[in-house]
């Protein structure tokens, strides 16, 4: 059976060769990102943005599954770290849908608007605009946008509840909802334990928790990218479902139905051996 990898002055420096040449590689790539015209080619550019970073942090993916290819398409996982920005354009291609925030956020935000990103403003005094703005942009692309509906990260133990606002642009609408059920296992394929998985590899604010174990320290995101470094990586296997039948629910219900659908088959993989 695996078990988080032994810290040493060993891994650390490897993970800061590892980090260093990361950091070296969005360098040498910015003048790219920079020239590409956001839309399709800068969202397939991220592929190969994203595989740096998942090579060099020794992250592994498995999918069981396949994209529906009716377009417009929304695909809606749980959410337990960073990596998922990575780990999903990776396998599938595609966008994201992000909190308003992220925008600000020095070079992050830059280059994940380039990638095709949008930043919904979650305020509910501006759910109109950004029910307009998801509808109008989600309508246009020909590649999946991927939503994270839990509205933050979890510690892995469980499926928060699925936020209802996040799906007005569905109600009424010819767009086509995926869900996906994604869990984080050591390389080997084995289970990684909750406590384990709160306290190394998930990315959290502890505060946000509804149950389950906490992490002992918070990370940056940056800092949790050096720490799996130093961990060695792990595997995601990303489980992809069939779109349920949506048509006539309001949100609030299609929210319930898609939780469901996601939480059972989390709950069922994630502890198998």
């Amino acid at each position: 059976m695996s078990g988080v990898r032994r810290q040493n002055i060993f891994n650390t420096i490897g993970a800061a060769i590892k980090f260093a040449i990361f950091w070296l590689l969005v360098v040498l790539q910015l003048p790219i990102i920079f020239l590409l015209p956001r839309g399709r080619a800068s969202v397939w550019y991220m592929k190969v943005f994203m595989r740096f970073l998942l090579v060099l942090a020794g992250i592994k993916i498995t999918v069981h599954g396949k994209l529906s290819k009716h377009r417009p398409l929304m695909v809606i996982s749980n959410h337990i770290s960073i990596f998922e920005i990575a780990t999903f354009p990776v396998a599938f291609g595609g966008s994201f849908i992000a909190k308003k925030e992220m925008e600000s956020w020095p070079l992050v935000g830059w280059v994940a608007k380039k990638f095709g990103v949008i930043f919904v403003d979650r305020r509910p005094s501006h759910a109109k605009d950004a029910l307009m703005l998801v509808q109008e942009s989600v309508s246009k692309v020909q590649y999946p946008m991927f939503l994270f509906p839990e509205g933050t990260t979890t510690n892995g133990a469980y499926v928060k509840q699925f936020k209802s606002t996040l799906f007005n642009f569905v109600e009424n609408s010819d767009v086509v909802v995926q869900p996906m059920a994604m869990h984080y296992r050591f390389r080997d394929g084995t289970p990684i334990s909750d406590e384990d998985l709160a306290e190394h590899f998930a990315y959290f604010n502890n505060s946000n928790q509804d149950m389950g174990p906490t992490c002992s320290r918070e990370r940056s995101a940056f800092g949790q990218v050096f720490h799996i470094m130093v961990l060695g990586g792990f595997r995601v296997e990303i489980t992809v479902m069939p779109p349920p039948p949506l048509a006539g629910m309001d949100r609030k219900q299609i929210a319930e139905t898609l939780h469901k659908i996601v939480s059972d088959k989390y709950m069922e993989l994630k502890n198998k051996n």
